[in-house]
């Protein structure tokens, strides 16, 4: 069987490792601390206590030939992914994975307005965190070229699902735009990025990119309406941009400063996925069942 291995093993990486030992795979994957790496062994993983933001003290993971997944996250600050820079300073060519799966970000392609966004649109990173998600592309992709190893981006939009509700926001009365006001975006279920992350090891070819959303173009503020209304809720009070400005938190209003409209034809196509669920309201219908709902990934990867 194909080893695997799962950098940043948080919820998504979490639900891929389940399948991939479902499957017979051996799998290893990071974590944080001890405390993350006994929850990791509990699943039935190798874990390695690995802190990307200390390079000194940062063990050397044997990556040759396997299939890596990166989840993990930039730091918090700067541009440039110092985590990342860590990760590829691992990679030579007898430490060489065979293949590395990459969750970037939409947000790469900054503000397009009403354009629609396709995997060929000009990335134009206009915030830090965006910034540092390019410089993780960047990064990986020089490693590929230098290295020989299969690379594709997943340029992935909001993810919800199960345990990944804005409900404790909700229940402190975080405020929207008033939908006149709220920019474009996109979403993607948890339980389809766990397919996609999947499908895409397997049948991506090197130097793919694939934006990744349900294709259902809404806002955020219609989000959390949807959400308060599934789980009786007040709904959430609506303002003004104005308003907004001199009440939201800066990094709120970074979020609400750009509207894309992504496509998400060339994953469908070209991976061959069928989305469980393709828009909101379907996928919201499937939250409440929390982690039963892992089951149905199960029976729908090999499609």
């Amino acid at each position: 069987m194909m080893d695997y291995t799962i950098i940043g093993c948080g919820d998504i990486g979490k639900r891929v490792a389940r399948e991939l030992l479902n499957q017979g795979h051996k799998v290893q994957a990071t974590a944080h601390d001890a405390e993350g790496a006994a929850e990791l062994l509990a699943l039935g993983l190798t874990p390695i206590v690995a802190n990307f933001d200390c390079r000194d003290d940062l063990p050397l993971l044997l990556l040759q030939r396997q299939r890596v997944y990166y989840f993990m996250p930039p730091q918090g600050g700067g541009s440039i992914d110092a985590r990342m820079a860590n990760f590829c300073r691992m990679l030579n060519a007898d430490n060489c994975p065979q293949r590395i799966v990459y969750i970037s970000t939409s947000g790469v392609y900054g503000d397009c307005g009403g354009d629609l966004v396709t995997e060929e649109t000009p990335i134009n990173p206009q915030t830090s965190r965006a910034k540092r998600r390019a410089s993780a592309e960047s990064q990986l992709c020089d490693q590929a070229k230098e290295l020989g190893f299969d690379l594709i981006i997943l340029r992935v939009t909001g993810i919800y699902g199960p345990g990944r509700l804005p409900l404790a926001q909700l229940h402190k009365g975080h405020q929207v735009l008033r939908p006149e006001d709220s920019p474009v975006t996109n979403r993607i279920h948890s339980l389809d990025l766990v397919r996609i992350c999947l499908i895409a090891m397997e049948r991506g070819e090197a130097g793919d990119i694939f934006n990744v959303c349900d294709g259902q173009h809404s806002s955020m503020s219609e989000y959390f309406t949807a959400v308060a209304d599934l789980y009786d809720l007040p709904r959430p009070q609506q303002l003004t941009w104005d308003e907004a400005q001199q009440i939201m938190n800066p990094l709120t209003l970074s979020f609400l400063q750009e509207s894309r409209r992504m496509t998400n034809r060339h994953m469908l196509e070209k991976l061959g996925i069928r989305l469980l669920y393709p828009t909101l309201e379907e996928g919201l219908a499937i939250c409440r069942q929390g982690d039963q709902a892992q089951a149905i990934v199960s029976k729908s990867t090999d499609e």
